[in-house]
């Protein structure tokens, strides 16, 4: 037995993975990492494999990168934690105050939580507290994009829509006013993305008319619905939005946990409409995927609804144990410290084109709808027929295979049903790009043969 299958054997003993059917495992084996350097991961058995998946979207400088691993070993020496209640420390007040620097107008205060889910219900409690606090009590529900995804968690999963993870859980749920999504797969043959984004946005408008005194915020990820498929809409809508958030006295909800820092092309994707959200929630890339934390942040206006004598009972009582902890905002720091120090986002783009190079023979497949890209994430939708775009049976789970050929060759690709993406770290290279890219071809051309 080698070492990667007495770790496996001890793993299903005692572990329930996340997001997974574990009955899968009988035949899929776990693959456990001893070792990660920059975009690779090494096993047990000594084994690399390049993680074009970035773990899940969080890793944007590499696995163990220097920089970061000398600041949370620097912090370590110091202080661990500390209530956050009450008490302060150097490196929370020193990240909300580069958060507040780096990011759009008018976002000036900061409320850490620990995972990306938990951002989400800060964001939408304190939306419908504040309206509480001002005596619109009316204002109750969240307006949501169909296919939109904003965490596990019971009120993040509310405001999502993508049935996979929603479904079995609607008794449950809040409701919530769902309105259908600007996702450009849909757009007409010869139709632009933004032509297709502006008239997606009647629907919004007319939702918003019609709701808005008992609606207290509208939800997005903007650009791209990661969780969705990966699907991807035009800067337009989320101008738009905005404009029409503030006509009718509407909170707007920027969820750019999977989205913030780089991966669309801007260091956060709202840059590229030229809007401020009343609440920004950032996760993931955060802290360079080191350790977990959140933050949300809003304007001056929010925050001073909540200001008042403690006897009024305003005040946002939202808290969790290890909010704005020092280990993960030290990480945070370093991380941003990359973006200042580095042309990251420079870098990035001519890593995007690269990308966008060795993905151009996909749009040709037989069996691949369409080949979308925003900055640093691209999709490469499978189906079983290109010229209607009828999707493959989902019970085929053809994505699947493309997992395990891919894992056979080093390559860690984790698709989204049929939907393959890459969503590396910004430390990859022009060789990594093409070997990603042609392990993916490789991995479509098996998957797709009947």
């Amino acid at each position: 037995m080698t070492n990667n299958q007495l770790i496996a054997r001890r793993d299903l003993a005692v572990l329930w993975h996340p997001c997974t059917q574990m009955k899968d495992h009988e035949q899929l084996p776990l693959i456990p990492i001893k070792s990660g350097q920059g975009v690779w991961l090494e096993d047990f058995d000594g084994k690399r494999y390049l993680d074009a998946i970035s773990s899940w979207w969080v890793n944007l400088f590499g696995h163990c990168n220097p920089i970061i691993n000398q600041a949370v070993k620097a912090q370590l020496d110091t202080l661990e934690h500390v209530i956050l209640g009450g008490f302060t420390h150097e490196s929370a007040l020193e990240l909300a105050e580069k958060l507040v620097e780096i990011t759009p107008p008018n976002l000036d205060k900061v409320f850490y939580a620990d995972n990306g889910s938990s951002a989400i219900e800060v964001a939408l409690k304190m939306s419908f507290h504040y309206w509480r606090n001002l005596g619109q009590t009316r204002k109750t529900q969240f307006v949501t994009l169909e296919n939109s995804y904003h965490g596990e968690t019971l009120g993040a999963l509310a405001v999502g829509n993508v049935a996979l993870y929603k479904e079995t859980y609607g008794p449950l749920l809040m409701d919530v006013i769902t309105v259908p999504s600007p996702d450009c797969y849909h757009r007409e043959a010869g139709e632009s993305w933004r032509d297709y984004s502006l008239r997606r946005f009647a629907d919004m408008e007319n939702t918003l008319a019609k709701h808005a005194d008992e609606v207290c915020a509208v939800i997005v990820e903007p650009l791209v619905q990661c969780a969705g498929s990966m699907r991807m809409y035009d800067p337009v809508y989320l101008k738009l939005l905005r404009e029409a958030c503030d006509k009718y006295g509407v909170h707007l909800i920027a969820d750019e946990i999977a989205v913030g820092f780089g991966r669309t092309g801007t260091l956060f994707a709202c840059e590229q409409a030229g809007i401020s959200p009343d609440f920004l929630c950032l996760s993931k890339g955060l802290t360079g995927g080191y350790l977990p934390l959140s933050a949300v942040l809003t304007s001056n206006k929010v925050y001073e609804a909540f200001y008042d004598d403690y006897q009024n009972l305003t005040a946002f009582l939202h808290s969790h144990s290890y909010t704005g902890n020092a280990l993960a905002c030290r990480a945070a720091l370093a991380t941003i410290g990359i973006f200042q120090s580095q042309d990251v986002l420079g870098r990035n783009r001519h890593l995007a084109q690269i990308m966008a190079k060795a993905a151009e023979r996909f749009k040709e497949h037989p069996h691949v709808a369409e080949v979308r890209q925003t900055g640093m994430i691209m999709a490469i939708e499978m189906v079983k027929d290109k010229l209607t775009r009828e999707a493959y049976p989902w019970q085929q789970r053809r994505g699947l295979k493309v997992y395990q050929y891919a894992l056979s060759q080093g390559v860690l690709l984790r698709p989204l049903g049929n939907v393959i993406y890459f969503m590396p770290p910004y430390v990859i290279n022009e060789q990594e790009i093409e070997r990603m890219a042609d392990v993916a071809w490789q991995g479509i051309q098996r998957a797709t043969q009947d």
